[in-house]
């Protein structure tokens, strides 16, 4: 089933998402929703609070990007294949130089940005079958990883620009939040407090 993506503004996406335990109801269809939900949308992560749920889980689906003629043979593959569930994860580690790469989100339409990360990370998770996983991650993978992560710990993209970059936007993050853009695919907007 497809769900509606919440819209910048939402307070859901601005809240630090609780740990999930394994029995949580009715998760693997939570999941494929998810999932069709991502795909609908033509995103290559999702997370819990992005659809209104305040949980630690997101999704990642990075193949798109190996279809990028500038990355090298060894990333391709690994892009490929990179279609995982993460359920209540942990970065460990962030190492290397920070990059920058425009980013975007399905929760905040019409916006992109530069935002530098630090390339290569650790993240400690569990899959969709609760099975434990410790992984390295590089590259674009390791970026998409960080902006789900990002989302289950209440930080947005947006977040992470300069003072100048976030008043030049202001504007479109306002659109965004009355609702009053065009998108694609299903959105949920704040419930705005009128004026008295």
């Amino acid at each position: 089933m497809i769900l509606p993506i919440v819209a910048y503004g939402d307070p859901v996406l601005k809240r630090k998402a609780k740990d999930i335990p394994k029995d949580y109801p009715d998760l693997q269809q939570l999941i494929d929703n998810m999932f069709e939900t991502m795909y609908n949308a033509h995103g290559v992560g999702l997370a819990a609070p992005q659809i209104g749920k305040s949980i630690r889980l997101f999704i990642v689906d990075a193949s798109p990007f190996a279809e990028d003629d500038n990355i090298s043979k060894e990333e391709k593959k690994e892009l490929k294949i990179a279609k995982e569930v993460f359920i209540n994860p942990t970065i460990k580690n962030e190492q290397g130089d920070e990059w920058d790469f425009n980013e975007g989100c399905l929760s905040i339409p019409e916006v992109r940005e530069d935002v530098f990360r630090q390339p290569k990370i650790e993240i400690e998770y569990y899959d969709r079958d609760f099975n434990l996983k410790h992984k390295t991650l590089d590259g674009l993978y390791a970026r998409v990883v960080q902006h789900e992560y990002d989302h289950i710990e209440g930080v947005l993209f947006t977040d992470k620009l300069s003072g100048l970059k976030k008043r030049l936007i202001k504007g479109k993050l306002k659109k965004i939040s009355e609702g009053k853009i065009d998108v694609e695919y299903r959105m949920r907007f704040p419930k705005l407090k009128k004026n008295r």
